[in-house]
């Protein structure tokens, strides 16, 4: 996959995002870091519930170059089971309220698929990212309450629920599927007065080891949206199961195929390693400074 001149002006659509009045600039690809405050998600899991472990990791991220932190009260991997509203807003809001207080400054995303979720923390904490896994399949008021919310929202593509997505997932056509998928959900977004969409396409969410690398080959085939892409590849089963390895020896290949996705268009990279992932944000800027 070479970066080409069409590649270049891909990379010219919406390149910035609007949170609260302040502008995130997406001009040069961002880093997102994840920070997960649950006993049970695939890689860090329960790592983060002594706060002071917490802001020690955001600092980390902030230090190492994040543009963003990601933070997750439920885990979404495969096979998990729902937990209530109730126990989510008990891991996010001691934990958005640390950040915010420690770091003012860092625009902060919540990854719920709840839209009482992200009311609460956004009555509580002023204006985040809402970041869907579900696109709004599992909440049917989540995109009327983004709309009047007036944040930015990340739709993610996602085919069945985290219990059952990995249950022999099925395409005639991903890249058509996914497309038709998202031209639907912007539509409705659109109309519900929703200005600041990024599209995810859910790698590992309803796709198996093939889809998520025809994916991850046709990333570029989304820019007929004109929308910033988000890639969640970090330590991911694609990643690890391609290498025959275990989620902790999976950090050269994540950084392999983040910039695979950089390549493919990608604006915003979620990562639990952030270091790795701006050096593979910067080698790509070089090359992209190369394009005539």
């Amino acid at each position: 996959m070479l970066i080409t001149q069409s590649a270049g002006k891909f990379l010219k659509r919406k390149n910035s995002i609007n949170l609260g009045g302040e502008l995130i600039d997406l001009s040069v690809p961002a880093v997102m870091g994840i920070i997960n405050v649950t006993p049970d998600s695939f890689f860090d899991g329960g790592k983060m519930e002594d706060e002071k472990v917490l802001l020690a990791a955001v600092e980390k991220m902030i230090e190492d170059g994040a543009s963003i932190i990601d933070i997750g009260g439920v885990s979404t991997r495969p096979g998990a089971q729902l937990i209530s509203t109730k126990v989510e807003l008990g891991r996010l809001l001691p934990a958005v309220e640390a950040i915010r207080k420690k770091f003012p400054a860092i625009p902060l995303s919540i990854d719920t698929f709840r839209s009482w979720v992200a009311v609460r923390i956004i009555d509580e904490f002023g204006p985040v990212i809402v970041n869907d896994i579900a696109g709004g399949t599992l909440d049917s008021k989540m995109f009327e309450t983004i709309g009047k919310l007036e944040v930015p929202y990340i739709l993610s593509h996602i085919k069945g629920t985290p219990r059952d997505m990995q249950e022999n997932p099925e395409y005639d056509d991903i890249i058509k599927e996914i497309s038709t998928y998202f031209s639907e959900k912007v539509k409705r977004l659109t109309k519900l007065g929703v200005k600041d969409i990024i599209i995810d396409p859910g790698f590992g969410f309803g796709k198996n080891l093939d889809h998520n690398y025809e994916l991850l080959n046709k990333l570029d085939s989304f820019k007929v949206f004109q929308l910033p892409v988000m890639a969640g590849l970090s330590r991911k089963s694609m990643i690890w199961k391609a290498l025959e390895t275990k989620p902790e020896f999976a950090l050269n290949g994540t950084t392999v195929a983040n910039t695979l996705a950089l390549m493919g268009g990608t604006d915003i990279l979620r990562v639990h390693d952030v270091k790795e992932a701006v050096e593979a944000v910067k080698i790509f800027c070089e090359i992209k400074a190369t394009i005539k």
